[in-house]
């Protein structure tokens, strides 16, 4: 029997764009004769949240040789078939429901259809280790006449782009990557002589590929070269950029060949603006940040998630350096590949700083403690989040920034956090899915970090795990700035008064979505929902969201007391509020003067 016969096989198809389903055959050769389980994951990798995919399968049965097979429910996600006939194929046949707008799912319409395998194909128990072909079906519908097949998937009998069969080594490689399908926008570069593809879904007007290209390249190049500097080998032979543009929208989901990107339109250049906005600037680093997860998360991984249970939580204290170590080197490798400057660079830690130090949840929670509750906290953010927990993204890029700096400092220059990456490649991620294909695959244990640093250094770092990253201190980032040249000024108290609030639009309404601890609206007794109604008798809107409101306030000294109108559900408030100094964080990093961080030996690789 050959490998395509001893197969798992699936076949499937845009079934219906307006009601957003797709219809999914999944077909066992050698069906388990005691009755075959078959399960969906209820969480995807690399997004930590349980989802339950199975609750947007609608309809599912099974046949072999013709017959209805019984199938019975197990548990929330997985069902068994009743015993075959002896040598008879199983076929399970289901609709999706695909209405999910993320990176995470699985979405279809009739602009695009783009789907997970974690969202669509069930996992038939015992079997996860065959081959795994999918046949990808072209729609019938007339909208998607057009429509193309990006996939990092190696080809079976389809030809690049086209719909057709793909073929997968594994099921645990079958569900690492995700299919984009529509009339698609595409690029083509090479980095280091590996061919890599960006798509781009959605309307965006004369859109600049061309650029998107070019600096796409500078970025994979880099970060190919950091890992490999001699060889400069990337770990994948083809890789693929999947872009959803829309018109509000931000997030990314690494893959082992590719990644799944969902922007704002508007962040995306076009060809008569050569500048670098913000938002392509973010959208930039985004990209950055989910590439840099080819090595760091999907080959270099926690012991935790060397074989994924996807039937339940993975639990790992690390994320911190798996997401915030990431979160560290996207921005840096902007700066490395030459796409921003150096002033640029330190004005987004600056800005990292702030965001971090506005919450007070910094002080309750460590980011090893963050990263082992994403399931239930990080994942799972509500009104009062920045008052209870710290982002293991945000905070664990000043950790890897402290750290780095730390060990250059240590090292006279001579090592740095680098190494330490350099020397996780080695160890654990370079040769991760052939080790697994003989069950030899390992993750770094939950707490070989610190030897691994030492090792790769000769630093010593457990006093700092206990402090920054087991504690709940801040990373004293203007005592390690010290010794390279760059200056950590913290500014002057702000003498504008404010309510210490975050504001949100709802309608024509001024909600507050936090209230931050301690603050004035905390003292007055206003909490995060309520809708602002008016401020010494003059009305407040959703058009005072953002600037509006503060500007209303220059009217009034810190200190003094306002009376506010607010409405909590359907129930009119009145409350006297006495105003508090803004005390978002106003941090500012810059070179010293006369200094250039590339020119020292000992300053950071800027």
């Amino acid at each position: 029997m050959t490998k395509q016969q001893s197969a798992v096989h699936y076949s499937i198809t845009s079934h219906d764009l307006a009601a957003h389903l797709f219809h999914v055959t999944l077909t066992i050769s050698n069906p388990d004769p005691n009755g075959q389980v078959v399960s969906l994951p209820v969480w995807i990798p690399g997004s930590y949240m349980v989802r339950e995919f199975a609750r947007n399968i609608i309809r599912i049965q099974a046949h072999a040789n013709g017959k209805k097979v019984a199938l019975k429910k197990l548990n929330k996600t997985s069902w068994q078939a009743a015993p075959c006939d002896a040598n008879a194929s199983l076929q399970i046949s289901y609709e999706v429901y695909a209405w999910d707008l993320s990176v995470r799912a699985a979405h279809l319409d009739q602009s695009h259809g783009f789907f997970n395998g974690t969202s669509v194909f069930l996992q038939a128990h015992g079997q996860e280790q065959l081959a795994h072909v999918v046949d990808i079906q072209k729609p019938v519908d007339s909208a998607s006449k057009a429509w193309r097949v990006a996939t990092s998937l190696p080809e079976l009998k389809a030809k690049r782009y086209g719909f057709g069969s793909y073929i997968a080594r594994d099921y645990d490689d079958l569900i690492d990557h995700p299919v984009e399908m529509g009339d698609f926008a595409l690029v083509s570069f090479k980095a280091h002589g590996v061919p890599h593809d960006f798509v781009v879904t959605g309307k965006v007007p004369n859109i600049d590929l061309a650029r998107i290209a070019k600096d796409l390249q500078k970025i994979c190049e880099t970060e190919i070269a950091f890992f490999e500097p001699r060889t400069k080998q990337a770990p994948m032979p083809r890789y693929v950029f999947m872009t959803m543009a829309v018109g509000e929208g931000y997030g990314g989901l690494e893959h082992r060949a590719s990644t799944a990107l969902i922007c704002n339109r508007a962040d995306l250049p076009t060809k008569n603006d050569t500048s670098l906005s913000e938002g392509y600037r973010g959208f930039l680093a985004l990209c950055s940040h989910e590439y840099f997860h080819t090595w760091n998360v999907k080959r270099i991984k926690p012991a935790a998630f060397a074989q994924y249970d996807l039937s339940q939580e993975n639990y790992t204290s690390l994320l911190w350096l798996f997401e915030g170590f990431t979160s560290y080197y996207d921005d840096l490798f902007l700066r490395r590949s030459g796409l921003i400057d150096e002033a640029t660079y330190l004005n987004l830690i600056a800005k990292t700083v702030n965001t971090v130090q506005r919450g007070s949840g910094r002080k309750k929670q460590s980011v090893a403690d963050s990263s082992f509750d994403a399931w239930t906290k990080y994942y799972r953010q509500d009104e009062n989040s920045p008052n209870a927990i710290v982002s293991y993204y945000a905070k664990g890029s000043l950790v890897a920034l402290g750290l780095d700096l730390t060990i250059r400092h240590e090292t006279a220059g001579k090592k740095s956090l680098d190494d330490v990456m350099r020397a996780l490649w080695k160890k654990y991620g370079k040769d991760f899915y052939e080790k697994a294909q003989s069950g030899k695959q390992q993750g770094l244990g939950e707490t070989e970090f610190e030897n691994l640093v030492e090792q790769a250094t000769g630093v010593k770092i457990q006093r700092f795990i206990d402090k920054y990253i087991k504690g709940v201190e801040d990373v004293p980032l203007a005592k390690l700035y010290a010794d390279f040249a760059v200056d950590v000024i913290e500014q002057s108290a702000s003498k504008k008064a404010s309510l210490n609030v975050r504001l949100s639009k709802s309608g024509a309404d001024c909600k507050l979505a936090h209230v931050y601890e301690n603050g004035a609206a905390h003292r007055a007794g206003l909490s995060a929902g309520d809708v602002l109604v008016a401020i010494n008798g003059l009305r407040v809107t959703a058009a005072d969201v953002g600037n509006s409101l503060a500007n209303l306030l220059t009217a009034y000294r810190i200190g003094e007391t306002v009376q506010i109108h607010a409405f909590r559900r359907d129930e009119l408030l009145t409350v006297d509020l006495k105003l508090q100094a803004d005390d978002a964080p106003m941090l500012a990093i810059s070179l010293a003067k006369n200094q250039k961080l590339a020119g020292a030996q000992k300053r950071p690789s800027l």
